[in-house]
């Protein structure tokens, strides 16, 4: 993440072992890395939960980015947090990215609750999530995406989609 803060993308590439492209260091991307390196900074505990991976297609092409938003939180919830960089939206990738989340936050003992906050506009995205067991419970503010509806399911039920 400091490197691609550095604008560095041979740099960040060799370090996560794949070859990123420049949706990786678009101002809206520059952004979540801060925030992220802001967070781990401040308790480096939470890193194995918001360091982001990866999304790789079969052919080894970066596709996009995947991880949660921080730890279970005393409530036993997480919110999980995905983007799929525009060359390569609408082919199953969200989908995907979105299965392998929710098995990730399945296998942790103390995640009882999945979260996702979706802009009411963001089509695409409230498509991805139906089929997977998620109810809106409710809406927040986002000071960077502005109006979210929030969706939750229990971690240990959510369907395969």
């Amino acid at each position: 993440m400091a490197a691609l803060l550095d604008d560095d993308l041979p740099g960040a590439s060799r370090t996560a072992g794949v070859s990123l492209t420049e949706y990786f260091v678009t101002d809206r991307a520059r952004w979540l890395w801060q925030f992220r390196l802001d967070q781990m900074s401040a308790d480096p505990g939470q890193a194995r939960w918001m360091a982001r991976q990866a999304v790789v297609d079969d052919q080894g092409r970066v596709v996009g980015h995947a991880g949660f938003h921080g730890p279970p939180d005393e409530a036993g919830m997480v919110e999980i947090g995905y983007a799929i960089a525009p060359d390569f939206r609408r082919q199953g990738y969200a989908r995907a990215t979105l299965t392998e989340l929710l098995h990730r936050a399945a296998a942790e003992p103390t995640v009882r609750t999945v979260r996702a906050s979706i802009s009411p506009d963001n089509a695409a995205s409230l498509a991805t999530i139906s089929g997977f067991g998620f109810a809106e419970v409710g809406e927040q503010w986002d000071e960077e995406d502005g109006r979210e509806l929030i969706f939750e399911a229990p971690a240990r039920r959510v369907p395969p989609a």
